[in-house]
């Protein structure tokens, strides 16, 4: 590792301890993979009566980042999936209100029940069984693009060995708790995985922490004292990079993951927002929250990132800069600003575009950044 790389992840490291120092301390209490020091959680439901407008995160794509089988709208719509893999034959498919995984190699075969859907489907759905009492995930997913199953991705595409092989792969060590700790609610309590207490999506407790002392303090009209967690209080670079990146991996993160370089980190959004030369900012026009609001759904229309762009951007060469804007305005155009400069990236294996968030100035054919 270069001595560049390793004074940028001391500067990083340095940053984030001195933010969490500055930030509520509540901060490290509540994140995925903490202990919650048995405050209860209340539900979203406690939540609607006084955040109307902030409910509507509980109909995004976060807040369907997982399904337990039974509620699985994918598999409830298709009612069977299968695919062929050499001499192995793979089936998901529902039987009233349980979904079944079944893989045959003609001879024999192996049924297991599907207990969660990872992902709402609308790039793809994985999903998780469990296996002489340890969960695994399947060696097939659906994708939405093909209407069909195919290959998890990371998983091996030649035949495999055997049935047990074919099977799929086990979730170790620590990594349920990643997983569960970034698509459900209550999941995770230290070190330890409280699946009894699962509540499926990212809905508001899983970024603001548990809400039982919140609602006593409410009632108990102690505005000073609300005993929760507001995001919106950090810094833009310790939100984008401690907060968001803890489940959409960080720079920090992703320089630990071993094959992850161009296009395997794509979908590693604050990672290559770090990278993006001009951008690794605490300002919070270059944050996540900038562009996405995670109370509401994802926007798509280009001329709404149009518009963050052009809160830094001037827009001409002979515009006048000022203090809030002053970054050089782009000699082509000003609008479809996204289409250029983040460019949509199909990603071998997930059947999807994904959008670079390496912003630059991305050429016709040329290698993806690291």
């Amino acid at each position: 590792m270069s001595k560049k790389i390793v004074l940028i992840i001391s500067v990083i490291c340095g940053l984030v301890l001195i933010g969490r120092a500055q930030s509520n301390t509540f901060f490290s209490e509540w994140r995925p993979n903490a202990d919650t020091r048995g405050i209860k959680f209340a539900g979203s439901k406690a939540c609607v009566d006084c955040h109307p407008r902030e409910s509507a995160q509980l109909t995004t794509p976060m807040a369907q980042a997982l399904e337990v089988a039974p509620d699985c709208k994918i598999l409830t719509a298709r009612g069977r999936l299968t695919f062929k893999n050499g001499n192995f034959s793979y089936e998901i498919a529902r039987q009233g209100k349980n979904v079944t995984y079944t893989i045959s190699d003609g001879t024999n075969s192996i049924s297991k029940p599907i207990l969660y859907c990872f992902g709402q489907g609308h790039i793809g759905q994985t999903y998780v069984f469990r296996h002489n009492d340890v969960l695994y995930e399947t060696r097939v997913s659906y994708f939405q693009k093909l209407r069909e199953l195919d290959f998890t991705i990371g998983h091996r595409t030649t035949a495999p060995a055997s049935l047990e092989d074919a099977l799929g792969r086990a979730i170790a060590g620590d990594e349920p708790q990643q997983c569960f700790g970034c698509h459900t609610t209550g999941a995770v309590n230290g070190l330890e995985l409280k699946l009894d207490r699962l509540r499926p999506g990212v809905e508001c407790e899983a970024c603001h922490g548990p809400g039982e002392k919140h609602l006593v303090a409410m009632k108990e009209k102690k505005l000073d004292e609300p005993q929760i967690f507001n995001p919106g209080g950090l810094g833009a670079h310790e939100l984008s990079q401690s907060f968001c990146g803890t489940c959409h991996t960080s720079f920090e993160q992703a320089m630990l993951l071993p094959g992850q370089s161009g296009i395997n980190n794509i979908r590693f959004q604050p990672y290559r927002m770090f990278n993006s030369r001009g951008h690794n900012t605490n300002d919070p026009r270059v944050g996540c929250l900038a562009c996405h609001n995670p109370h509401d759904k994802l926007r798509k229309e280009s001329a709404y990132y149009d518009a963050k762009c052009l809160a830094c951007h001037l827009t001409t060469a002979k515009e006048a800069k000022t203090e809030r804007r002053s970054a050089a305005a782009c000699p082509v155009s000003t609008k479809q600003c996204a289409s250029c400069h983040m460019p949509k990236v199909e990603l071998p294996g997930m059947h999807a575009s994904f959008t670079d968030h390496w912003i630059r100035i991305a050429k016709p054919n040329e290698p993806i950044p690291r």
